[in-house]
C-alpha cells in the first residue's frame, strides 16, 4: 500500500488549493482515507476523512464550510479541495488508510510523505 501525496504550494490568504492523495497497491472499497496535517511545534491533527464503504465524510471543526473531500474510487484517488485559505492552515499535509475513518493517528497504517502547504497573510 502506497500513498503519494501532491498539490501543496505557497497561497495567500483567503485562496484555495487542492490536494491529492494517489494510492497504490490496494483500491478504496474496503478502506477510509484520512488527511492530517502538523504544523511547526504543533502536534498532528486530523483535517478529514472519508469512508468508502458508505461514502460518509468527516471535518474538523476548524476546516468545517471551508474544505472538501472527495474520491475518485476509478482513479484511486482521493482529493482536499481547500477554499478560504488563511495562515493557520500552513502546515504538512498527510493522507493516510485505515480501516475506517478516525481522528485517532495511529489507527491509519499506511501513510503518505506529506505535502507543504503555505499560506500567507
Amino acid at each position: 500500500v502506497q500513498l503519494v501525496e501532491s498539490g501543496g504550494g505557497l497561497v495567500q490568504a483567503g485562496g484555495s488549493l487542492r490536494l491529492s492523495c494517489a494510492a497504490s497497491g490496494f483500491t478504496f472499497d474496503d478502506y477510509a482515507i484520512g488527511w492530517f496535517r502538523q504544523a511547526p511545534g504543533k502536534e498532528r491533527e486530523g483535517v478529514s476523512c472519508i469512508s468508502s464503504s458508505d461514502g460518509s465524510t468527516y471535518y474538523a471543526d476548524s476546516v468545517k464550510g471551508r474544505f472538501t473531500i472527495s474520491s475518485d474510487n476509478a482513479k484511486v484517488t482521493v482529493y482536499l479541495q481547500m477554499n478560504s485559505l488563511n495562515p493557520e492552515d500552513t502546515a504538512v499535509y498527510y493522507c493516510a488508510a485505515a480501516d475506517e475513518c478516525s481522528w485517532y493517528g495511529p489507527d491509519f497504517y499506511s501513510w503518505g510523505q506529506g505535502t507543504q502547504v503555505t499560506v500567507s497573510s
